[in-house]
């Protein structure tokens, strides 16, 4: 298999899914966006796409110009070519503008380790319908989708009391996830180096955060690696075969 990933930067990978890809043999051909690489002209090759998270934001196509790109890119691998997408925070709302969706600011920033609730059309979907009817997972956004209501081919999987866009795929081949499940034990501490990421702790949580952060994504590591398992495995054989 031969999946494009759409870097904003370098700490934040598809982490333990990435892991998973390479142990399948994977080829798995990285843009890091933020460093001036170009997606290529022909994305026919390519089986899947992930789009991952950043500390930029949808909006801010002045600061960097490469997003407007970005987006024509998703668009033509998920609305013409119709391929397989998975997009992470920044990556799931990419996908929701593209889909004709807005972005706007969570009312209150969600950071943390906490519950994402799913509904009751997750029983019929491809990638979720094992899951259980609630999770938790790492969260760390200040923006989200929204509008996502006219579009008759966008289905909503899960929410929480924050956000109502956790999960939406569209169609059945390109997903929104505005969570983070694919984390592994280095995550928090390597995304605590980006000074919007510690910015926004800080703000939340106060100095010191950080580490009872990473302490509570340890808590719960192994059972967010298992529902990444979960989902790259139903991913790879469901989706990614058609």
């Amino acid at each position: 298999m031969d999946i494009i990933v759409l870097q904003h930067i370098k700490v934040e990978d598809p982490g333990y899914i990435k892991d998973l890809m390479l142990s399948d043999g994977f080829n798995l051909t990285t843009i890091e966006l933020d460093q001036g690489e170009k997606i290529p002209k022909n994305l026919r090759k390519f089986d899947g796409m992930f789009c991952m998270g950043g500390p930029m934001d949808t909006w801010m196509t002045k600061k960097y110009p490469w997003l407007v790109e970005e987006k024509k890119k998703i668009k033509e691998f998920v609305v013409d070519l119709k391929k397989p997408f998975l997009g992470f925070c920044l990556g799931c709302q990419l996908l929701g503008e593209v889909v004709g969706g807005k972005v706007k600011k969570s009312n209150p920033a969600e950071i943390g380790i906490m519950d994402i609730n799913f509904l009751k059309n997750k029983k019929n979907d491809t990638l979720f319908s094992t899951f259980p009817e609630n999770i938790k997972a790492l969260q760390w956004h200040s923006y989200e989708v929204e509008g996502l209501e006219n579009n008759k081919d966008v289905t909503l999987l899960a929410s929480s009391s924050t956000t109502k866009y956790q999960i939406f795929k569209y169609q059945n081949h390109a997903y929104g996830i505005q969570f983070h499940i694919e984390i592994k034990n280095t995550t928090v501490n390597d995304w605590g180096c980006v000074p919007e990421y510690k910015s926004a702790l800080e703000k939340q949580f106060g100095k010191g955060a950080l580490k009872k952060f990473d302490d509570a994504a340890k808590v719960n590591m192994q059972q967010m690696n298992n529902f990444s398992t979960i989902l790259y495995s139903k991913f790879k054989n469901e989706i990614l075969k058609e």
